[in-house]
């Protein structure tokens, strides 16, 4: 079974307010989606291996550590999914990004596939999957799929607000994929948004309602 990551940083939960709140406008809550990506990205890539080498700094030869093993990238489930990239690259900015389109057919809340472009060479990459919300489960399942696959094998998801549903759907589709999310919200409504979430999140990043 997959592990879910919830954070309880203090700088995660008072960005989320802010977010959270009807009163935020555009430009705040595309900054704050950002940069709330940001300190998750520092979060769940603390497992990542380093390896030891030898550096010369100004004054001496000294031990230090980079990066080991697969290379990195950044897969954001369109178009919600692109709020969080900029924040995430800021940190791994050797990160390639790929693209994956989907939208929730509005009576069956099904995904359906319209766009994709992934690196060539994204089977040998560690894959960070990310949509600010896991709604249903399902755009966010398919898109784990689609990456299978393509012959991904080392794949986690990423999104700020889950609901129950989604949680579940990924653990029972995908258990090998761990999930790491900001908040864990209470339910669905009929229509298949998160209560109390924060709305339609790619709506309010880019102004488009």
């Amino acid at each position: 079974m997959s592990k879910i990551h919830v954070f309880d940083h203090p700088l995660i939960l008072h960005k989320l307010g802010i977010i959270r709140s009807k009163d935020t406008g555009v430009k705040e809550f595309r900054e704050i989606i950002s940069e709330i990506a940001m300190l998750m990205c520092y979060e769940a890539t603390r497992d990542l291996p380093v390896e030891e080498v030898e550096i010369e700094t100004p004054v001496a030869k000294a031990k230090a550590y980079r990066l080991a093993g697969k290379k990195l990238a950044v897969v954001p489930i369109l178009r919600a999914g692109l709020g969080m990239v900029d924040g995430m690259l800021a940190l791994i900015p050797s990160a390639k990004v790929g693209h994956i389109g989907l939208y929730r057919d509005p009576d069956t809340l099904e995904p359906v596939e319209y766009y994709c472009k992934l690196p060539q060479d994204i089977a040998g990459r560690d894959v960070i999957v990310v949509d600010p919300m896991l709604a249903t489960g399902g755009s966010a399942s398919a898109a784990v799929s689609f990456l299978k696959k393509r012959g991904c094998r080392s794949i986690r998801l990423m999104s700020i607000i889950g609901a129950p549903d989604g949680v579940r759907r990924m653990q029972a589709d995908h258990p090998d994929v761990d999930i790491y999310v900001a908040a864990v919200d209470d339910r669905l409504n009929e229509h298949g948004y998160i209560v109390p979430g924060l709305g339609d999140a790619g709506d309010r990043i880019f102004g488009t309602k």
